[in-house]
């Protein structure tokens, strides 16, 4: 960790959204005016986990994602703390000085209804108090907002995103947080059934959607990206519990339109980058095989255009 001069800013970032974004941005610019870096405090699990277990939201994105996307929108750093019993215990202002003097802090940027310290004594009003106090600039602002499919406009929150991704609402979600909603997992070994119908599908291990928010059982036209390989595949993504077959686990699997291997099963262990971008149907128990055949093509159809 560098020992330069810092520019802080604290949340729990589920999902890094255009709300928070705004804030990186506004805090990069402060920190090129203070010659300083931008340090981003997050918590793993979040605190509410803690604090109130039976409340406990569904993410919209795992601790590493949040990580990587904090980097990606700004943040020379990241902080993850593990909210313990103590730590929770801090009052407003010691919380503050403790990141100040341990991370040498110039200035915070947050959101106008942000909240810190034991019981979120502590807010804006507070916080541009410490600075005065201390020298630190101190930026607030306000909520962003954006335009959704239903004509609504809507102050972007996580719980927001998290409302959107579970309706199936992907690509309003998508505009809220400024990309395609994903889940990034390994691939593991399904019923291969694909396979004997023409259509072969990679299966998500669900170790990857654990404690995640999943989009509402659907078919889904989506990007697949293997690794951290630069190419991507367009992809019908399934997200439900097979109704044709009578099974009640919920599975993601998706077809890969294009993608072609001498050995499928060398995909297994692999990690692939999902990216969930329009919905395409409901999931239903079709009659026979066949006819859940024809669909799975249209689907197909339907999720490579979306690419073109």
């Amino acid at each position: 960790m560098s020992n330069s001069p810092s520019i802080i800013t604290i949340g729990n970032f589920d999902g890094v959204h255009r709300g928070h974004q705004e804030i990186l941005h506004a805090a990069c610019r402060l920190a090129e005016k203070r010659d300083a870096r931008v340090l981003a405090v997050t918590f793993d699990p979040f605190p509410v986990t803690v604090l109130r277990p039976e409340a406990t939201p569904p993410k919209v994105a795992s601790a590493e994602q949040r990580v990587e996307a904090l980097k990606q929108y700004g943040a020379d750093d990241v902080i993850v703390i593990n909210p313990t019993p103590e730590v929770l215990s801090y009052e407003a202002p010691r919380f503050i000085s403790l990141l100040r003097e341990e991370h040498q802090a110039v200035g915070f940027v947050e959101g106008e209804d942000f909240r810190f310290g034991h019981k979120r004594g502590g807010d804006m009003t507070l916080l541009h108090q410490l600075g005065e106090e201390q020298g630190m600039d101190i930026r607030a602002l306000p909520r962003v907002e954006t335009r959704l499919s239903d004509q609504s406009v809507a102050p972007i929150s996580s719980s927001l995103v998290r409302w959107l991704v579970g309706r199936g609402r992907v690509e309003d979600a998508a505009a809220c947080m400024g990309r395609a909603y994903e889940i990034i997992g390994e691939i593991v070994k399904g019923e291969q059934r694909g396979r004997t119908i023409g259509v072969p599908t990679i299966n998500i291990s669900p170790d990857a959607y654990q404690g995640l928010i999943t989009p509402m059982d659907g078919v889904y036209a989506g990007t697949a990206q293997l690794d951290n390989e630069n190419q991507s595949w367009p992809a019908a993504i399934s997200v439900g519990i097979k109704p044709t077959f009578g099974h009640d686990q919920l599975t993601i699997e998706a077809h890969l339109v294009g993608f072609k291997s001498d050995d499928p099963d060398a995909l297994y262990g692999r990690m692939v980058r999902l990216s969930f971008d329009r919905w395409l149907r409901d999931q239903y128990p079709f009659p026979g095989v066949e006819e859940l055949k024809l669909q799975l093509c249209r689907d197909i159809e339907a999720a490579e255009s979306t690419h073109r």
